[in-house]
């Protein structure tokens, strides 16, 4: 078992090591000079995003479609992903890490385009899409399309379960003293509850849930930078300087080198935001929309949302705790301890506030995976599958709870890596139309030859 684990290990540094970087890295640069920069559209999508489609076709609203999505998204990687960026690659990642938001923006519009475009309508009603379907109907390779499918209904299990449910009683059981299994049983409850509601039930959750979840990590992150106010400029300075030189010391470390600072930066940022992975369309497909360039450019703002602005918040506030106080250094060995003792800088509430951030956003991925996960095993087995893949998907939840998980943090690594390798074909391959007819819906948006997209049935 060790030599399997060690072999795990070493193909998962190998996969999401620089050749994964060049090629996310890549098509979002790509994708951003293909669309003619469309993030430059960010704030006409955050607009798009409170206004209803009441005349597009879908199950959900294209808020309710971009909550479930964020809620997958914003996990503890802005959390505890964002320290490990810091610890392996010092300050100048956190810069890495924004840039890598700012450009999978364009990703994201592609990847949502094609799922949106693509979908279809099962007999039942639903809205099916992602890159599936993108890669069946619309590049004709139905094997890369079974791919994706498979590959992201196994992932679910692993970084959208498991993972995210033993982050949550772990947390529980060191600051509160929970025991495990109780909080496993908690969890599997309340994720039963929601997820046997189906799209509908995880949307109208997540809707409510996302903004609060967000805005409570926020304000914690402000309070932090509040009380380190001398140290904000400095650390935005360290930030942008490390980017570009090397870096002698940092809290009590060793120097960084450059090249660490954009591989851990870029990692990590790609990583927490999905953009290129294929996972966030897979909701976005079920959203009312009228064509599929009003989802894209909503779907689009989850990208500024997770990692331009809240990554961001996280990076500042640890790099201005450091600076200010230098003796962290010696808890950066520990990516969570790191957290945790930055956020027990507020007096009283710190540890409980950073534990229940956790917590929900945590819990919020577990909702919007076991979404994903469902999606992708109903187009591999059909409708058969929806309910014993549920109920698959609590049990583990509860197994992730009281389980130690090194082996699959590293095993769902590698599933969302190759994730990525069947969606960036499908969006580079389709680049051609996403670009011509998205640009013509960006213009027309308001205007009345936006038509509605035809829907085929399944």
């Amino acid at each position: 078992m060790e030599a399997f684990a060690n072999a795990v290990s070493t193909v998962d540094g190998i996969l999401w090591g620089v050749p994964l970087i060049i090629v996310l890295l890549g098509t979002h640069i790509f994708m951003t000079i293909r669309t003619g920069f469309v993030q430059r559209h960010v704030f006409k999508g955050i607009k798009l995003s409170v206004t209803p489609d009441a005349e597009g076709t879908g199950e959900v609203s294209q808020f309710g479609a971009l909550a479930t999505a964020l809620a997958a998204t914003i996990g503890t990687g802005n959390i505890v992903g964002v320290s490990t960026a810091l610890i392996s690659g010092g300050p100048g990642a956190i810069f890495w890490m924004w840039i890598t938001g700012v450009f999978g923006m364009a990703s994201k519009y592609g990847e949502t385009y094609m799922s949106v475009k693509y979908r279809v309508q099962s007999q039942d009603g639903r809205m099916l899409g992602g890159a599936m379907y993108a890669l069946e109907r619309g590049l004709k390779q139905k094997w890369l399309a079974i791919l994706f499918a498979l590959f992201a209904a196994l992932a679910a299990f692993g970084i959208g379960c498991m993972t995210q449910a033993n982050s949550i009683s772990t947390a529980c059981s060191q600051n509160f003293g929970i025991p495990t299994w109780i909080t496993g049983i908690v969890v599997a409850v309340l994720l039963g509850i929601v997820i046997i509601g189906g799209v509908k039930s995880i949307t109208k959750v997540c809707t409510v849930l996302v903004p609060f979840m967000a805005l409570f990590y926020i304000v914690g992150c402000l309070i932090v930078l509040i009380m380190n106010a001398k140290y904000f400029g400095p650390a935005v300075a360290v930030i942008c300087q490390s980017a570009f030189t090397p870096k002698a010391g940092f809290g009590g470390l060793a120097g960084f080198a450059v090249g660490q600072a954009i591989r851990y930066g870029c990692a990590r940022g790609l990583f927490s935001n999905e953009s290129g992975m294929g996972s966030a369309p897979l909701v976005a497909a079920a959203a009312k929309t009228k064509n599929p360039a009003r989802q894209s450019l909503v779907s689009m703002t989850g990208t500024f949302w997770d990692t331009v602005v809240i990554c961001a918040l996280s990076g500042l506030t640890l790099v201005s705790s450091v600076l200010k106080d230098p003796s962290l250094g010696a808890t950066m060995a520990d990516k969570t301890v790191l957290t945790f003792t930055v956020f027990e800088q507020i007096p009283v509430l710190g540890k409980p506030l950073i534990t229940i951030a956790l917590a929900l956003f945590a819990f919020s991925t577990l909702l919007g995976w076991s979404y994903y996960g469902e999606r992708a095993a109903e187009y591999l087995c059909g409708a058969k599958i929806i309910m014993p893949y549920k109920i698959l998907f609590v049990v583990m939840a509860f197994v992730g709870s009281v389980i130690e998980l090194d082996l699959v943090w590293n095993i769902a690594d590698i599933l969302n890596g190759l994730m990525v390798i069947p969606n960036v074909i499908g969006m580079i391959g389709l680049s051609g139309i996403i670009a011509r007819e998205g640009n013509h819906f960006i213009k027309n948006l308001d205007e009345a030859d936006n038509v509605e997209v035809p829907v085929v049935e399944r």
